[in-house]
């Protein structure tokens, strides 16, 4: 059976890199050739791409012209939603991540559990007969028993470094944004007008927004005051400060330069960083979630409470979490955990908490349910009509405005991300290192067969069968 290549970009390597490569690493194993790499390179060279079946992560307004030009170039898209494991409010969630127009492009979505796929469900403008599959995701296939040996020596390399560490990780970007476009708002362009919506606050009603920026805030400023008492109440223990890739990080490292013990780090995957602390703080970060499936003792700093965003938006981690209201709390729960006298939190609701909100925890691979879907539309893939030659044309000519636009963009002031940012999100790996993590997961998967890799163009590589 012809197997179409599958398109998968990613666009916080950090994040995304492992997770999907393990998604081509077990596509390989079916006969699939894949390209990854950067999101960004992939979109603007998309012309480039043999056609095949374009894994996207998001269905909102800002896909609906690279869809446009992935449809006239023959590409399949599918995709699943990288916010939608924790997630606002419904009629905001719809707002904000969903587009009828771009959802009507797509062949197939992939959901993390079965509350991804019930929110999708109720959305009213939801295509008839789009299949939503219940498959789980990429990144919590790394969280599971069977593939922890990924970053073995990565974890051991951190406790060497760091000895006994807290781990804070931090999701502040809507007020503390990479750069001043990308929070809730905008800088105000003068003390008396009102700030504009930036692009984390696009889809959201104002007054929610304006709720959320102040309560983020108030939530923002205590954390940064409870990274010095932490550092003097366990001298002996090490706090590593890690900000959210789309955050400045600026201000915590001005905290780590006047504290001893206190480092600040966004290197890598956070899976091996979870698995080498002895606690993770937070406040309502997915990394709340990762901790509680890894066995991580994980607390949930809630200096401020506002039900409108923590019994909604921040539900699931917080809810997997030790909850600590004050400063004295984080200190109490953690002299406990690291004296041994207490670990995660534990219960069946927490457990059917994670149950419905994570599918694939146990069974087949997230990978691989999602591998099974992609080769029941490999198999009608030759059904599907190429495009005529003129579309085709059109989409190679779109393709090539979108690139030069976007070149010529970058450089110019505005509230669109400068090149630093992108830089900052995927700053690369070399063949080298993606061969050496390929290797990794071969033996994790039980399956010693060689995969090849080679370069494709600047930041993304092609991966097949040997």
């Amino acid at each position: 059976m012809y197997r179409p290549p599958l398109i998968i970009p990613v666009e916080n390597q950090v994040r995304e890199l492992d997770p999907k490569l393990l998604l081509a690493v077990v596509a390989a194993r079916r006969g699939f050739t894949s390209y990854i790499g950067s999101h960004r390179v992939i979109d603007l060279r998309i012309d480039a791409f043999p056609r095949g079946l374009y894994l996207n992560k998001s269905m909102t307004a800002r896909n609906i012209k690279m869809f446009e030009i992935m449809r006239r170039l023959g590409q399949v898209v599918v995709s699943w939603d990288e916010e939608a494991l924790v997630h606002l409010p419904a009629e905001i969630y719809y707002s904000r991540r969903l587009s009828p127009v771009a959802l009507g492009y797509l062949s197939h979505l992939f959901a993390w559990g079965e509350d991804n796929a019930e929110l999708w469900r109720a959305y009213p403008e939801m295509p008839s007969g789009l299949p939503i599959h219940v498959t789980g995701n990429p990144r919590n296939d790394l969280l599971r028993p069977q593939m922890r040996g990924f970053y073995r020596e990565e974890a051991q390399a951190i406790r060497e470094r760091y000895g006994d560490f807290v781990l804070v990780n931090t999701n502040f970007n809507h007020v503390n944004a990479f750069f001043p476009g990308g929070g809730l708002f905008r800088p105000p362009e003068a003390p008396d007008v009102p700030a504009e919506l930036g692009q984390g606050g696009v889809g959201m009603p104002r007054e929610f927004a304006e709720g959320l920026r102040d309560h983020k805030q108030a939530i923002f400023e205590a954390f940064l005051g409870l990274v010095p008492p932490i550092a003097r109440s366990f001298p002996g223990v090490s706090v590593v400060i890690r900000p959210h890739p789309t955050e400045n990080q600026e201000v915590y490292r001005r905290v780590a330069a006047a504290h001893e013990g206190v480092h600040v780090s966004n290197e890598g995957n956070v899976v091996p960083w979870l698995l080498a602390a002895r606690a993770l703080v937070h406040n309502g970060c997915t990394t709340g979630v990762e901790a509680y499936a890894l066995g991580l003792p994980g607390l949930a700093f809630r200096p401020v409470v506002n039900p409108v965003y923590d019994d909604t938006f921040y539900r699931l981690p917080n809810g997997l979490s030790h909850q600590c209201f004050s400063e004295s709390e984080v200190e109490s729960t953690l002299r406990e955990v690291l004296a041994g006298r207490l670990g995660p939190p534990a219960g069946e609701e927490r457990q059917a908490l994670l149950s419905r909100y994570l599918a694939a925890m146990d069974g087949p691979l997230a990978c691989e349910r999602m591998v099974e879907v992609l080769e029941g539309v490999a198999e009608r893939f030759d059904d599907i009509p190429r495009p005529p030659l003129l579309e085709r044309l059109s989409g190679r000519v779109r393709a090539k405005r979108r690139l030069w636009s976007r070149k010529t963009r970058e450089h110019r002031p505005g509230p669109h991300a400068p090149p630093e940012f992108h830089r900052h999100r995927y700053p690369g790996v070399t063949l080298d290192e993606l061969r050496e993590r390929i290797d990794r997961f071969r033996p994790l998967l039980g399956d010693a067969r060689p995969i090849h890799a080679e370069p494709f163009a600047d930041h993304v590589f092609r991966v097949r069968p040997a």
